[in-house]
């Protein structure tokens, strides 16, 4: 157990301190910012908790007092979050508000680890062995300063997960709304933490051993914290992202479109808009709306070869949903009509050449995209299964 709890240790201290560099990069052109000025200190006390967590896994003393890197780990930690909660409050309420309430979290921070470093030293923690303070080992004084620090985890991430909702129905910017919303599951799962901690100690007073479950706390607590790394740098670098997520989508459909556009230009090549190459690589957006309209037009030219009694919605399987079915049909109905414009046979009861897409709304150019990816989806699966 002791190995998953070094493990869990080490991807805590990993975020904390990869959040902290990440941000440093940043500092020339931030640093006048009293929200960013904020920012680095919750992440250097962030990064202090972990720092005092790895000396007192190492060592049962720090300069020469017994357990005080656990003393240490444990206020610092009541700092970072009252400094998160002191974030929270910058990033989404302006003026007096922000300022009464940044001084009640810094008032009771302050009165907290007074308290904790009270009961540390009331109830000799310097001459305690150092796994009293993970379990409590049944003693009172050491039971309440556990329970008094959980008690200080907990209650922050209540009043972040509630007002975290609120704010981000409040903002108008997108990064900023992921970071309260991810914030928010931060907070979800530090409180998973906190419970877990209060299990094992009480069942450690009460003398129960709850085996591996024990290691729920350690768990909870590394993945709750990538999360807060996570959402505590994402303001910075989650637009940057949103554009690669959206690029990484482009260049799917541009490539799920190329089977059918390479089929339909091949019967009718004057639907090329201009030469290959002209467009920039890098434009993809272009390129992805070009391929549309091409598609678009050699979809007309075959209005004339499409039956309209053919349909091979069947393709799309028994549980397909209608617009799969939908998908699956044109792109029969496609595939048909090409084979019919080579061989020069024009159905009966064809499709009028000069009809538009029927119901769809052209006009809308990302709903018309996600459109014709399902269509190419399906009218390639079709050539696999032909």
């Amino acid at each position: 157990m002791n190995s998953v709890r070094i493990l869990c240790f080490v991807i805590a201290a990993v975020s904390s301190y990869a959040a902290l560099a990440y941000r440093l990069f940043q500092v020339r052109r931030s640093w006048r910012d009293t929200t960013y000025r904020t920012l680095m200190v919750t992440l250097l006390l962030q990064c202090l908790t972990f720092t005092m967590g790895a000396v007192a896994m190492g060592s049962d003393s720090f300069l020469g007092v017994g357990n005080l890197a656990i003393l240490v780990m444990h206020v610092s930690a009541v700092a970072f979050c009252v400094s998160a909660q002191i974030i929270l409050l910058r990033w989404a309420t302006d003026g007096e508000e922000a300022a009464w309430k940044t001084r009640t979290w810094l008032v009771a921070g302050i009165a907290l680890n007074a308290l904790l470093i009270a009961l540390f030293f009331v109830a000799d923690g310097p001459g305690r062995p150092a796994s009293d303070f993970n379990t409590g080992s049944g003693q009172p004084l050491v039971l309440t300063y556990l329970l008094f620090f959980i008690v200080s985890q907990a209650i922050p991430c209540v009043t972040i997960f509630r007002q975290c909702g609120r704010y981000a129905r409040m903002t108008d910017n997108d990064s900023l709304r992921q970071a309260l919303r991810m914030l928010r599951v931060a907070a979800v799962v530090l409180f998973l933490y906190c419970l877990a901690r209060t299990v094992n100690i009480l069942t450690a007073a009460a003398g129960v051993d709850i085996g591996v479950w024990q290691l729920a706390s350690n768990i909870f607590s590394a993945a709750g914290i990538l999360v807060l790394s996570l959402s505590l740098t994402i303001p910075s670098w989650g637009g940057w992202v949103a554009k690669l997520v959206e690029w990484a989508r482009s260049y799917r459909s541009y490539r799920v479109l190329y089977p059918l556009w390479r089929d339909l230009y091949e019967s009718s090549p004057d639907i090329v808009l201009e030469p290959s190459g002209a467009a920039s690589v890098s434009d993809l957006n272009y390129r992805l709306h070009r391929r549309v309209v091409e598609i678009r037009d050699g979809w007309r030219d075959l209005r004339p070869y499409i039956d309209r009694a053919s349909n091979g919605a069947g393709g799309a399987g028994p549980g397909a949903s209608e617009e799969s079915r939908q998908a699956y049909a044109e792109a029969a109905q496609i595939r048909q009509a090409l084979q019919a414009k080579r061989t020069g046979t024009i159905p009966d009861d064809n499709k009028d050449a000069g009809g538009d897409f029927e119901d769809r709304d052209t006009d809308n150019l990302t709903a018309e995209i996600v459109w014709l990816t399902k269509v190419a989806s399906a009218y390639r699966r079709l050539g696999k299964a032909g």
